[in-house]
């Protein structure tokens, strides 16, 4: 018994241990489980993060479309043609004429006129930068994870230190804070005598960095970030926004030798400067190999604007040089090159513009675009990775009310826009004593304007036959008598001054001849109410499909059925197509085309006011520097001709004449009036314009030597230049008033412009 009872005794102890084994196996399986869950959610995470590609974006300064090897094989650029040639060339990629707003649309997604700064770059001496309230790329990327590096030329103001790029959303910064600074010195002038060095770190000063030539020390900064960093921990967006190939031109002189046969010494400094650029890219590329961030990365090389000739750029075949509208000026070199490319090795013609980089980064970062109210760029990615249609059908290139052309008063068409407003008031009688007035005052610019375009009307004969069209139209329209005798001076005298006038027939997109006179009426108060447009305007109306009328959708081009209507229509002597309606003039005009302008909807490109110097400069025959490089950073007005008022309206087919050599304005009238309404229509959207006077605090002599920033958080700054325009204006008003002899001065400039023309 007591045998059997400790045999009952030892299994039941044994069964115990039994079960203890297996719930700690258990427990041991659950916790192993468990870690591996661990490690797969560990796992999970950095894979997650390699979803984020690294993007290192390369901003080169006035480089020209003909200033690269596989545009021009006399360019070294070994580096640039292979990854070009690797990734997708951006052969239809558009940018801004000069530094700033090319900058400023890259960092917010906004056109110019949403920003304020439509006029001029932003100088040293002047209180200016981005506006606060908008959000930058930098800070979408870091909310995404990102880690945010920038080196090399800001160029967006810092006045105040909220204006800085460690304060725009960089998480580091090294470079200049100017526009054009010594290679070697870092020396930095805004005009005679103001001058300090412009070196910066974060929000410090770099000193004693002299003598270093400025694309190899941003290039070493550039690697140092590449190597401090972990590309499995954080994806790095790193903005190398180097100097060249700006002035001054001061390449090392090893880099000059391979271009020795090349003439003009401007020119082989230049290309030199290129090479340089070449190398940086080079050893750039070189490190993201070497570190392990290549194969997840992507890899944007862009200009920020045109060459300009005078400095040893070119912009050949192509019209213009940077600071003007044309192409020359606007269309830049680009390309993006990355082993995440679904279609690699091929050229890309899709419309693109540097705006489309914000959300397209961000978008391809995994960061949210809805927070960005207001964007006027689209995503491109599946455009640029996959070949894709581009979601961009138009570009407005900019609106510029503060640049006017020359001696505008002088204009026969001006006089007449101002009679005709004036009655459009109610107030006839003292409109038609000043065009009485005019047409005394200038008799003889009259008879002048005759004589010089006569030998232009025997080659375009198309315009004498809209002309005779247009004259049988208008005795159709019998609703409205009061406007034929007027219709019929008008014509008369206006068409044999020139034949391009801001008032143009209007041609309905919808095909209906019934919509479009219900929406002139609509299309006048618009314009009235420019003036009193605010900065706290809805950003959110660049869009234009969005909470709009239906008369405005008549204006809106459909962006689908744009491009396949432009493209039927884009030979010059084409007939036109069985919708168009008849003819008609509308007035008053959409658009005063006295206003710098310049817009792109599909293949029409459309420039009003004055767009700059339009002319096509061949690498050899290239001038010298005729100045310092801020009066090249302005605009510079061309000489007043006595003897013909200036031109002012421009059209061409791109996609048939990139090189702008046939302006088919005047055959293509309906287009010219589509496309200024939608400048029109743009330009209820813009805000005023930032241009604030030059501020004598910001003298480097008063910071130690440097350029800082110069104005307390405290201080109201942006509050005080509130309205510089109308400022500008009234400063005018009063030198007029208190000069006395004025009324002479400008009777004696009259007779001597006549004496001019009649003996020309």
């Amino acid at each position: 018994m007591h045998a059997a009872a400790a045999a009952a005794v030892a299994l039941a102890v044994l069964s115990v241990f039994c079960r203890v084994d297996q719930l700690s196996a258990n427990r041991a399986k659950q916790n192993q489980n468990q870690t591996d869950g661990n490690n797969r959610t560990d796992e999970a995470e950095p894979t997650k993060k390699k979803n984020q590609p690294h993007i290192i974006f390369i901003l080169i300064d006035d480089q020209g479309f003909n200033d690269i090897g596989y545009h021009n094989p006399t360019i070294k650029t070994p580096t640039l043609d292979k990854l070009a040639a690797e990734g997708v060339t951006l052969e239809n990629y558009y940018v801004q004429p000069i530094c700033t707003p090319s900058r400023s649309q890259l960092l917010t997604g906004r056109y110019q006129i949403h920003t304020g700064l439509q006029h001029s770059i932003i100088r040293p001496s002047q209180p200016s930068c981005l506006p606060a309230h908008m959000d930058t790329l930098p800070q979408r990327l870091r909310e995404a994870g990102y880690s945010t590096h920038m080196v090399g030329k800001w160029h967006l103001g810092f006045y105040r230190k909220a204006c800085l790029p460690t304060r725009k959303g960089f998480d580091s910064f090294f470079g200049s804070l100017t526009g054009s600074v010594d290679y070697y010195s870092y020396g930095s002038c805004d005009g005679p005598g103001v001058c300090g060095y412009d070196l910066h770190e974060d929000e410090g000063v770099a000193w004693g960095q002299e003598g270093k030539y400025s694309t190899t020390l941003f290039t070493q900064r550039a690697r140092k970030i590449l190597e401090t960093h972990d590309p499995t921990e954080r994806p790095l967006f790193l903005l190398l926004s180097l100097q060249a190939v700006h002035t001054p031109l001061q390449p090392p002189k090893s880099y000059i030798y391979p271009y020795r046969d090349m003439a003009n010494v401007a020119r082989r400094k230049f290309a030199a400067m290129v090479s340089t650029v070449d190398e940086s890219v080079r050893n750039v590329t070189y490190a993201l190999r070497k570190l392990g961030y290549y194969r997840n990365s992507v890899i944007i090389y862009s200009t920020d604007n045109g060459a300009q000739p005078f400095t040893g750029g070119s912009n050949w075949p192509l019209r213009g040089r940077k600071g003007t509208y044309w192409e020359g000026g606007v269309r830049g070199v680009a390309f993006v090159h990355s082993p995440l490319l679904r279609r690699r090795r091929r050229v890309s013609k899709a419309l693109l513009h540097i705006t489309d980089w914000f959300p397209t980064l961000v978008g391809l970062a995994g960061g949210n675009i809805s927070q960005s109210q207001g964007l006027d760029g689209f995503d491109v990615w599946p455009t640029i990775s996959e070949g894709k249609e581009s979601p961009r059908q138009e570009i407005l290139h900019n609106i510029n009310p503060l640049h006017k052309p020359p001696l505008q008063t002088m204009k026969w068409d001006v006089s007449t826009e101002r009679a005709k407003v004036s009655k459009s008031k109610g107030t006839k009688k003292p409109k038609k004593k000043k065009k009485k007035k005019i047409l005394r005052q200038k008799p003889k610019q009259k008879s002048a304007f005759r004589l010089k375009p006569s030998p232009k009307t025997k080659l375009k004969p198309v315009p004498k036959i809209a002309k005779k069209e247009v004259i049988k139209q208008k005795l159709k329209p019998v609703p409205k008598p009061k406007l034929k005798p007027v219709l019929k001076s008008k014509l008369t005298s206006r068409t044999k001054v020139y034949p391009l006038t801001p008032r143009l027939p209007t041609y309905n997109p919808s095909g209906s001849g019934t919509s479009r006179p219900k929406s002139q009426p609509q299309i006048q108060p618009r314009l009235k109410r420019k003036s009193r447009r605010n900065t706290s305007q809805n950003f959110s109306h660049s869009r234009p499909p969005q909470r709009k009328s239906k008369t405005e959708h008549t204006l809106h081009f459909q962006s689908r059925r744009t491009s396949s209507q432009y493209r039927n229509m884009s030979q010059a002597g084409a007939p036109q197509p069985k919708s168009h309606p008849t003819p008609r003039f509308s007035f008053p005009s959409v658009w005063d085309a006295s206003v710098q302008a310049a817009i792109r909807v599909g293949d029409w490109k459309l420039l009003t006011g004055d767009p700059g110097h339009g002319d096509w400069v061949p690498p050899q025959v290239m001038s010298t520097l005729p100045g310092r490089w801020w009066n090249l950073e302005r605009p510079v007005s061309p000489l007043p001709k006595s003897s013909s008022a200036p031109k002012n309206v421009w059209l061409f087919n791109i996609t048939a004449d990139p090189c702008e050599r046939q302006d088919l304005a005047a055959q293509r009238p309906d287009v010219v009036q589509q496309l200024m309404a939608r400048l029109a229509f743009h330009n209820q959207t813009a805000v005023p314009v930032y241009f604030p006077p030059d501020d004598p605090r910001a003298n480097p002599s008063r910071h130690s030597g440097a350029w800082v920033p110069w104005v307390e958080e405290e201080e109201d700054e942006e509050g005080k230049y509130h309205g510089v325009y109308k400022k500008g204006k009234n400063k005018k008003k009063r030198k007029k008033s208190k000069c006395p002899l004025c009324k002479l001065q400008s009777f004696f400039l009259k007779l001597n412009t006549g004496m001019m023309s009649n003996r020309i």
